[in-house]
């Protein structure tokens, strides 16, 4: 049995395209020099990446098959699997980037270490 598609699929395609604007909305001030907006857009996309790897571990214990079910279920699994752990390492990098432009590390013309996660 497969998944619904408009279900929890949708809402992480959701959460992941609202999490890209808001990342990059995040650049675009820190370029702009606007610390506040920066640091909010980071916040936002932090918790929306936490909130999909929320979601996905609900979905990984609902699921009716195994990775070891059929080739859909490996498929499923190892796809998803490697794509939130990219979420993860992603929101992680972007959490950093929020404690560094927190205390000045980063900056308009220093920002290298925002670029580098996005």
């Amino acid at each position: 049995m497969t998944f619904n598609p408009w279900g929890v699929p949708f809402l992480n395609t959701v959460i992941l395209l609202s999490s890209g604007v808001r990342v990059t909305w995040s650049h675009k001030s820190i370029v702009g020099n606007y610390h506040g907006q920066t640091l909010d857009g980071l916040l936002l996309t932090i918790v929306l990446g936490t909130y999909f790897t929320i979601l996905q571990g609900i979905e990984y214990v609902e699921a009716t098959f195994t990775i070891a079910d059929s080739v859909f279920g490996s498929a499923f699994f190892v796809a998803t699997g490697f794509h939130g752990l990219h979420v993860i390492v992603g929101t992680l990098f972007l959490f950093t980037c929020y404690l560094r432009i927190n205390t000045g590390l980063l900056s308009s013309t220093h920002h290298f270490g925002l670029l580098a996660p996005i």
